[in-house]
């Protein structure tokens, strides 16, 4: 199944945090694509420095919550904490689509209920896949279009 994660880190390395989760994500997922890292402000939560971002696609044949508990063990290994939410991370994994399912279960809703609201999403995403399109949202580059203007 076409996997779309996007990764991202504002504590320490955040370049180091990024290949390795990209490398452990390699554990789970055979990696199609990684766009490039953007420099992104952060959104909501508390001030905190800024953000490293990028977007994984793939093909996984794990269940999807199966692939949510690889990513949150992934995020856990890099020293994540949950005590602030939206509060800054060494490692955020986001499974952002499993391919057109949409689920919306208590740990995970799919596709990302935010990810069409999110330009550090779309913006790496439409970089590697450009015709790609989130199921009941839309094609990604109308909805980044949308944002920035």
């Amino acid at each position: 199944m076409k996997v779309v994660i996007a990764l991202g880190s504002n504590i320490g390395d955040t370049n180091s945090h990024l290949h390795h989760a990209i490398d452990e994500l390699g554990k789970s997922v055979n990696v199609r694509a990684v766009s490039s890292f953007y420099k992104t402000a952060p959104v909501g939560g508390p001030p905190q420095d800024d953000y490293l971002n990028a977007v994984l696609i793939g093909e996984c044949d794990l269940d999807p919550l199966d692939l949510l508990v690889a990513m949150q063990e992934i995020e856990t290994m890099a020293g994540r904490t949950r005590e602030i939410q939206w509060g800054p991370r060494t490692l955020d994994l986001d499974l952002i689509t499993y391919g057109d399912h949409a689920i919306v279960e208590p740990h995970l809703e799919l596709p990302h209920p935010r990810a069409h609201e999110r330009s550090f999403v779309l913006e790496p995403w439409l970089e590697i896949d450009p015709d790609a399109q989130i199921p009941g949202r839309g094609h990604i580059r109308d909805l980044l279009a949308e944002l920035q203007r």
